[in-house]
């Protein structure tokens, strides 16, 4: 009931005009998260539902939801903020709560702003970028402000101020202070790059080596596990987990991680297939077969991020 009533309110039409634009400027800003969204969620800000037209029936069903309570220890405990435990609605009511305290909020604050402001938001991931250092620096003392008032507040780990853009290398190699800081989103690196043809200034993102890494291990663990099933079986488990990570990761000017991530899985398998059997050990002639037939080749399944969210909205 809860997925269906999530695709209802998802599909109830598109959000009122909000400054989440999702195409890289010039900009510098903040990278920021919100510490414990689920957690902190005020029930009364939910009413942005209402705003919205929803279905009455549907809106008193959550509403009961918000007052379900949790389980600790076998005992029900009733809870006055918060998403529903373990809810696959809570994402969603987040993402409607989010909307009305921070999107709209920040597209009243850049209307009023000297230079251009942008902010992509994914869940309780954002990032904002400011024309004006100084911009920069009003909105998040207010954005501190305007959190609280809703009872949020940023993640200090994770919320930062970097130099970001077209003229950032040559401003920092001015002051001598070396290469553009980069910055992780959405499982990306994000760095200042230029084009290998003419030169110009362009966003490049990498796969964040970290997670990949776990992601190879997380595989060898599981490959362990099936040491002993039939090599198509295996193979094709492969080839859903290796195609899955290219549906995402496959982005212009991530091929090297793609090529890493998909040697890591080939010879992880083969280190598994070699202890199968102490006597028959396989050879590389046989694994390139076994590779080619199940694991996916690398292809780039996105394109540059101007062409697939070139969209903006009105100051």
């Amino acid at each position: 009931m809860n997925s269906a009533s999530s695709a209802t309110k998802t599909h109830i039409g598109p959000p009122p005009a909000a400054p989440t634009l999702t195409r890289f400027r010039d900009l510098s800003g903040p990278r920021q998260g919100l510490l414990r969204l689920f957690q902190t969620i005020n029930f009364g800000h939910i009413d942005g539902l209402e705003v919205r037209g929803g279905d009455p029936r549907i809106l008193r069903l959550i509403r009961k939801w918000l007052k379900a309570g949790v389980m600790e220890d076998g005992e029900w405990k009733a809870t006055e903020v918060g998403t529903p435990q373990g809810s696959s609605i809570s994402p969603l009511l987040a993402n409607v709560y989010l909307h009305y305290a921070l999107d709209l909020w920040v597209l009243a604050w850049r209307r009023q702003a000297r230079g251009d402001v942008i902010m992509v938001r994914c869940a309780d991931d954002a990032v904002l970028g400011f024309e004006n250092r100084n911009e920069a620096e009003s909105l998040r003392r207010e954005l501190q402000e305007q959190l609280r008032k809703v009872g949020l507040e940023l993640h200090p780990e994770k919320t930062r101020m970097i130099e970001f853009g077209r003229f950032a290398e040559s401003n920092r190699k001015r002051r001598g202070e070396g290469k553009p800081e980069t910055f992780d989103f959405l499982g990306f690196t994000h760095m200042c790059g230029r084009t290998r043809t003419a030169g110009r200034f362009t966003v490049k993102r990498k796969t964040i080596g970290k997670r990949m890494r776990a992601k190879l291990q997380e595989i060898r663990q599981k490959l362990r596990q099936r040491m002993h099933d039939a090599v198509p079986e295996t193979g094709k488990w492969l080839r859903s987990v290796v195609q899955g990570y290219f549906n995402y990761h496959a982005i212009p000017g991530n091929g090297k991680r793609l090529q890493a991530f998909r040697d890591g899985v080939t010879r992880y398998w083969w280190q598994t297939m070699r202890r199968r059997s102490q006597s028959s050990r396989i050879d590389w002639e046989r694994m390139n077969r076994l590779v080619r037939r199940w694991i996916p080749s690398i292809r780039i399944m996105h394109p540059y991020p101007n062409v697939r969210f070139d969209a903006t909205h009105p100051r």
